[in-house]
């Protein structure tokens, strides 16, 4: 299941849709486990919130991904619980009128999930061939979700002082990212549609990046977990979307 809670890290990652018989979502769940030594992704979540063990969750999954579907999964681990899910977004609601696959990651905001957040971002997004993503706390999350703003009618301004996004299907390309979070997965054609990395003007994100398998990156606005009560934080993210004026469709025509 998404993150709800503020004791959790929510991590979405924005990727093609699923087409026929999609390797994707087996791909990212054994991703995941390969990310985090220890880590078994073996239980379903049923509709009432049931954990179902899964004798063959390989079959089980690849099943049910080539019917376009990830159910909820969670891990077998209840000190260390992660749950991943996904679901597909039709063209219409999508940027670039191009329909997308959305993964959502739950994980701990915990030393243990703090320290693999990174690594499970990567294998995610790498897995699912995505455009772009991000992991951030919940409470950060929730601020920066209220960015997005959308018709003439939408007046209120977002909080903290954050710029105005549109809404996803007012952006031109899925490579442009809809928002930034506290780690950031650009995939190569994301970071150059944003102009990442310039080395006379990035270094300080340069210095907290990840170079990935595929060319794309891994970029952490701040050391900790962000924390938009913390005015240095709070300060990273402001001059992180100063920095890029695509992300949210911001400089589009």
């Amino acid at each position: 299941m998404p993150a709800t809670q503020e004791n959790q890290i929510g991590m979405i990652v924005y990727a093609p849709a699923l087409a026929g018989d999609d390797g994707r979502p087996l791909a990212v769940v054994r991703g995941m486990e390969r990310a985090r030594p220890g880590l078994r992704i073996g239980l379903m979540i049923s509709d009432e919130g049931q954990l179902i063990p899964l004798p063959d969750r390989d079959a089980f999954v690849a099943r049910e991904s080539s019917r376009g579907e990830m159910p909820p999964l969670r891990s077998t681990d209840n000190d260390f619980r992660v749950s991943v899910t996904g679901w597909g977004i039709p063209a219409g609601l999508c940027p670039g009128g191009r329909a997308q696959f959305e993964f959502h990651v739950a994980l701990p905001l915990s030393a243990d999930g703090i320290a693999a957040a990174a690594a499970l971002l990567e294998a995610v997004a790498e897995a699912g061939r995505a455009f772009w993503g991000h992991a951030t706390p919940f409470s950060a999350g929730v601020d920066i979700a209220r960015q997005t703003r959308g018709g003439r009618t939408d007046r209120e301004a977002p909080p903290r002082g954050l710029p105005t996004i549109k809404l996803p299907e007012m952006i031109r390309s899925p490579e442009i990212p809809h928002r930034l979070g506290w780690l950031n997965y650009w995939s190569a054609t994301a970071a150059r549609a944003i102009g990442f990395p310039d080395t006379a003007r990035d270094a300080d994100l340069l210095s907290r990046a990840l170079r990935t398998a595929t060319g794309g990156w891994v970029v952490r606005l701040t050391d900790a977990p962000l924390d938009l009560d913390n005015p240095a934080h709070l300060d990273a993210l402001l001059r992180a979307y100063e920095r890029f004026p695509e992300i949210g469709g911001r400089s589009a025509p």
